[in-house]
């Protein structure tokens, strides 16, 4: 049995019901926004419904009434757009250190900001891998822990698991204690990363959050990064992202490059539209810029075979070659 509620009570009620059914191709009239009431327990009439419609829109609310394609109100302005949602959704399905379990939360939180005829859209489409999704349920948490810790600048330690293969071909988990100074938490190459600092050396270190777990806010504090980065003032994520290659850790190298032209929109995309560009003929160019030597660069360099060639430094040079022979004689094409 319905009962009569409050005009105030009304409004919002109106308010989730517009946005959870009514959309630019759904709209709800105010018979079908009385009918919905009543099944919630609000008795209403449909005067009411017009109140408080207005006094939402009065609020701020933007709210549209539409004789197209069926007379109604629909909700303009959500908190996030359809395209946002999608894209968001997307990103959900896409990032591999978020569990099977946590994604379909996440999913179902998102599609709740959804109208109902959306979600139908949506739901056609909505596909989750559950082959490269990490199963460590901790995750969630311990980026919440390790980002606290960065704030308050304090130590964290926490177990981390490596898999191994035995000589019996099974694969085992050995687990380590680690106490470090966090820095930042990175997203690239599909994972989480913590930037930290072992109090046993004098350099940065890459974690897959994927692999840690019981994380702990030790009450010390944590060691400047200062001490072990070119960072003095605050440590620069988005600089030490772009100087990093697939989270390789390495010395910051001033390196050069020539290469074709056919890959400039490569090049763009991993070290921006600033570089700067010289010796631009005959379909090359050549640009210098300062990155991590690691394996990881190497990787990256090889992968455009004769598009790229390392002008400097030496070391680099060095690296690229030992890489090459190393695979030459893996093919048994390397002949002393």
């Amino acid at each position: 049995m319905a009962k009569s509620t409050g005009q105030q009570v009304k409004a919002l009620a109106i308010l989730d019901l517009l946005k959870k059914y009514a959309d630019e191709e759904n709209p709800l009239n105010a018979i079908e926004i009385c009918d919905k009431l009543y099944d919630m327990g609000i008795e209403t009439e449909r005067k009411s419904v017009y109140r408080g419609i207005e006094a939402l829109i009065d609020y701020g609310y933007d709210i549209i009434q539409t004789r197209s394609p069926r007379a109604g109100y629909y909700l303009a302005e959500k908190t996030f757009e359809l395209p946002e949602i999608y894209l968001l959704t997307d990103a959900v399905q896409a990032a591999s250190f978020i569990t099977v379990k946590k994604t379909r939360e996440l999913v179902k939180k998102l599609d709740g900001m959804l109208s109902e005829g959306e979600r139908k859209k949506r739901e056609k489409g909505l596909y989750i891998d559950n082959g490269h999704k990490c199963e460590n349920e901790e995750i969630y948490y311990n980026i919440d822990a390790l980002s606290r810790a960065i704030a308050d600048g304090k130590k964290v330690s926490f177990v981390y698991t490596v898999r191994n293969i035995t000589g019996d071909r099974k694969l085992v988990s050995s687990n380590k204690e680690y106490k470090v100074s966090p820095y930042a938490l990175i997203w690239q190459n599909e994972h989480y990363y913590l930037v930290a600092n072992n109090e046993k050396y004098d350099n940065l270190m890459h974690i897959r959050l994927d692999r840690v777990k019981k994380v702990s806010v030790l009450n010390e504090t944590f060691r400047h990064f200062s001490e072990v980065s070119c960072y003095n003032d605050y440590f620069d994520i988005a600089d030490y992202a772009a100087k990093s290659f697939q989270m390789y850790a390495g010395e910051l190298t001033e390196i050069t490059l020539r290469c074709n032209s056919s890959i400039i929109e490569q090049v763009v995309d991993r070290f921006s539209d600033k570089i700067f560009i010289r010796n631009n003929s005959d379909g090359w160019f050549t640009f210098s810029t300062k990155v991590m030597l690691s394996k990881g660069l190497v990787n990256w360099i090889l992968q455009f075979g004769d598009n790229i060639e390392v002008k400097a430094p030496e070391t680099l040079i060095d690296m690229i070659k030992e890489r090459i022979i190393a695979l030459e004689k893996s093919y048994g094409l390397y002949k002393e």
